[in-house]
């Protein structure tokens, strides 16, 4: 039997471990700071055309609102929610972004980066100054057309109950810019075309949507539902646009990862290509601690390499990278074909910079960005900064060679 033992050890290794390069500055959820009650979500990196170097981070931080920064991890600038527009209402609260460069739009090709307000069941629109990061606060300016409607709601009264626009996603389907945004505590995804507004402001205007399912039916005839909150459903948020294979990956934090074939006016048909490993397990609220606690065994029809929640999403080379909410690692998959598993790895401490834990959103773009990412730039949000503000949430960014993720993939 002594022998079997590194054949064991051999086949069953732990994840690869990468290290950060560096870091953003960490963001406390608290009234008294600054932005007030910055929560770090998800980040969006644009690529500055001819300058490397200028190319810049944005990320949002949910009611302290966006945030950018530049290739060492040095704030920029940061740039408010919207108020309330009433003393009842809720405020703005940046969700996710996404970016994308040259988007035709009035006659003129810029660059946007689009945010889902869940607060106010808005995409919000930010234009980026062409100077990228040497603009320094200027790199960004919010130009979202001042008409802008709530994506799913039908009035400001139901914008109020947050079934809002959650997480987000942008790319182009051939030549047509489209952003894809899914709805807060609900299964539905909207596509979106961008428009023109007044005055250079720009909108979007949603063109079709799709209901990814809620229950599925289970390999021994029984039927089963994630378990959430009365009235709430199995929400996604993580997605991406995989633009050279027309194709949107999107995230359902409790099930698992979807691929659905993409259009410029709508949803092909959607394929479950991976399921968290608690597919499956029967689960029951407890309204007294408001949580969903295992209420029977485990059949066993979970998938092997997603702890839930499944998050953020992102596409490079030839990899689709999903983040691991439950257990802090980020898989790998092949971006084509079937979506074959390919090895995971978790982000460490090292070079001064914290580890990552519980993250949410990803972006890795997969251009030289200058010695420290000559192949590419992994940016990773960290949802538990160490050292934490006392009891306070503490949370940031955290950049990674994308060299290095391809050492490990490799």
């Amino acid at each position: 039997m002594a022998a079997l033992v590194p054949l064991l050890i051999a086949s069953s290794p732990g994840p690869g471990e990468v290290l950060p390069v560096t870091q953003t500055r960490a963001f406390v959820d608290d009234a008294s700071g600054t932005p007030a009650n910055a929560d770090a979500d998800d980040p969006a990196i644009w690529v500055h055309p001819r300058s490397a170097g200028q190319s810049v981070v944005l990320g949002t931080l949910k009611e302290g609102g966006l945030a950018a920064f530049d290739l060492a991890g040095r704030t920029l600038g940061t740039y408010p929610a919207p108020l309330p527009p009433t003393p009842d209402a809720k405020p703005g609260r940046y969700n996710n972004v996404d970016v994308l460069s040259r988007v035709p739009v009035g006659g003129q090709a810029r660059n946007l980066a689009f945010v889902s307000d869940r607060g106010r069941d808005r995409i919000r629109v930010y234009e980026i100054d062409g100077r990228g990061a040497a603009a320094g606060a200027a790199v960004v300016r919010d130009v979202t057309d001042p008409g802008a409607r709530p994506v799913f709601s039908s009035s400001e009264e139901e914008v109020d109950d947050q079934h809002t626009a959650y997480g987000v996603a942008a790319g182009y389907v051939g030549r047509t810019p489209v952003v894809v945004t899914n709805r807060r505590n609900e299964t539905r995804v909207a596509l979106l075309h961008v428009a023109a507004g007044p005055n250079g402001s720009v909108g979007t205007s949603v063109v079709s949507t799709l209901d990814i399912p809620a229950s599925f039916r289970l390999p021994d005839g029984s039927s089963w539902t994630p378990c959430g909150e009365p009235g709430e459903g199995p929400q996604l948020e993580g997605m991406v646009v995989d633009s050279a294979h027309g194709v949107l990956y999107a995230a359902q934090e409790d099930v698992g990862i979807w691929r659905i074939p993409l259009g410029a006016t709508g949803f092909g048909t959607p394929v479950l290509i991976d399921k968290v490993r608690s597919f499956g397990v029967p689960q029951t609220y407890d309204p007294e601690t408001e949580e969903c606690s295992v209420s029977g065994a485990d059949p066993g029809f979970g998938g092997t390499h997603l702890a839930a929640d499944a998050e953020g999403l992102t596409v490079g080379d030839d990899y689709l990278i999903a983040s691991s909410q439950g257990d802090s690692r980020f898989v790998a998959y092949e971006r084509t074909g079937r979506n074959r598993y390919v090895g995971d790895f978790v982000v460490g401490s090292g070079r001064g910079n914290d580890s990552v834990e519980h993250s949410d959103g990803a972006h890795v773009v997969t251009a030289d960005l200058g010695p420290a990412y000559p192949e590419g730039l992994l940016v990773v949000h960290d949802g538990e900064r160490t050292p934490a503000a006392g009891d306070l949430p503490t949370t940031g960014f955290a950049y990674v060679s994308w060299a290095d993720v391809l050492d490990e993939l490799d």
